[in-house]
Order: C-alpha cells, then sequence, then structure tokens
C-alpha cells in the first residue's frame, strides 16, 4: 500500500507524517493514548508544563513497553523449556 500525509495533533502541536495507509489506524491511536495521559497528568498533578507531560506520558509508555518485552521473553524461554522437556520425552520414547 502507499503512503499518505496526516496530521498528528500531540501536546496541542500539529506534526504532519506520511505515513503508510495501514499505520494510519495505528498512529492515530498512539497519539490519542499519548493525549489522554497527558490529560490524565495534567489533571492529577500540578504539572502544566508541556515538555513535562509530555516527558511523563514518555517515561509511562516506555516502561510499559519494557515490562511487555521482559514479559515476552520469560514467556519465550518458558515456551522453549517445555518444547525442549517434549523433545526430551519423545526421543526417549522413541529410542526404546
Amino acid at each position: 500500500m502507499g503512503e499518505i500525509s496526516i496530521k498528528i495533533n500531540i501536546a496541542d502541536r500539529v506534526y504532519p507524517l506520511k505515513v503508510n495507509m495501514e499505520e494510519e489506524e495505528i498512529i492515530r491511536r498512539a497519539a490519542k493514548l499519548i493525549n489522554d495521559r497527558i490529560k490524565e497528568y495534567q489533571e492529577n498533578y500540578a504539572v502544566r508544563d508541556k515538555q513535562d507531560l509530555l516527558s511523563m506520558a514518555v517515561l509511562h509508555y516506555a516502561t510499559s513497553s519494557l515490562k511487555a518485552e521482559k514479559k515476552v521473553m520469560v514467556e519465550d524461554t518458558e515456551v522453549a523449556d517445555k518444547v525442549y522437556h517434549l523433545d526430551h520425552l519423545l526421543s526417549e520414547f522413541f529410542s526404546k
């Protein structure tokens, strides 16, 4: 698919972007999540500076991303261990 031009508003700033058509929805949803997080921080904390709010939002999503990566790595390791164990059991069964 081709590229399209879109405008994304984050923290009251407009960013013109060229994106693949299949990525447009994801990018728009990401911008909405960021803006929602900024609004939440604005309402719950005495922070008004947009740069501080953006930094807090970035920290939140970076932390979430790292936690998800760690979880995937742990689950991948567990799956690999189970496959190895099954392979070992099958090898023992067929070698008898």
